[in-house]
């Protein structure tokens, strides 16, 4: 995004906590997209759902906020892991390992060399092979790439330091790149998988929502 958008939003953001409707539309045409992606990573079909109770949550609080623009998405990303999670542990069951193509497209907030591991890659299997990734690094490399988080931020969605979720994405692309290597003798790992042995990014999820405690 152009820095003169972003000065925009940034003061549509004082706004909208004042009240102002359209700056707090604008917010939302900013943001949703990015959480709608988020969301559909770990909930599949269910996504609009949980960007619906989030954005109920948002809406209320967003008087009380405290912080920057950056900050704000980090904090709606936040609130969106977290009615992500509780929706899975409502519905009981494990989420698909894929989702729609549209789910999963790559806004970054800024160049980061470590990205270039996803260029090229169908988006259609991008999904796929960040499922096969540990927890720890799906989740870092969901929140940097598909929400478009710097590291500082992303860290304080998942409770962890930046330098944390640097290696998490780091390793996770760099994952993702030898995945994605051309190899003459084997077609990618994850090609003969079914859904039923790919492993969704949050089985139970037992540790409660990790790195948000204070959100409700």
């Amino acid at each position: 995004m152009e820095r003169a958008d972003e000065g925009r939003l940034r003061r549509a953001l004082r706004a909208a906590q004042d009240g102002d409707e359209e700056s707090f539309r604008l917010l939302y045409r900013d943001v949703q997209p990015r959480l709608i992606r988020f969301a559909g990573a770990l909930v599949g079909a269910d996504a609009e759902d949980v960007t619906s109770e989030a954005w109920l949550q948002i809406a209320r609080d967003l008087p009380s906020f405290r912080g920057d623009l950056d900050g704000f998405r980090g904090w709606t990303a936040t609130i969106t892991r977290h009615r992500a999670l509780d929706h899975l542990r409502r519905r009981s069951r494990r989420p698909r390992a894929d989702v729609p193509v549209e789910d999963l497209v790559t806004v970054a907030a800024e160049v980061d060399t470590e990205l270039d591991a996803l260029n090229g890659i169908a988006t259609h299997d991008a999904i796929r092979l960040i499922a096969e990734l540990p927890r720890d690094q799906a989740e870092a490399v969901l929140l940097r790439v598909v929400v478009g988080l710097d590291a500082k931020t992303a860290g304080k969605v998942l409770g962890k330091r930046s330098g944390a979720v640097r290696t998490a994405s780091y390793r996770g692309l760099k994952r993702l790149a030898e995945l994605l290597s051309p190899s003459p003798s084997a077609a990618m790992p994850t090609a003969s998988r079914t859904t039923d042995d790919a492993r969704p990014f949050f089985p139970g999820d037992k540790s409660g929502g990790t790195g948000a405690e204070g959100v409700a």
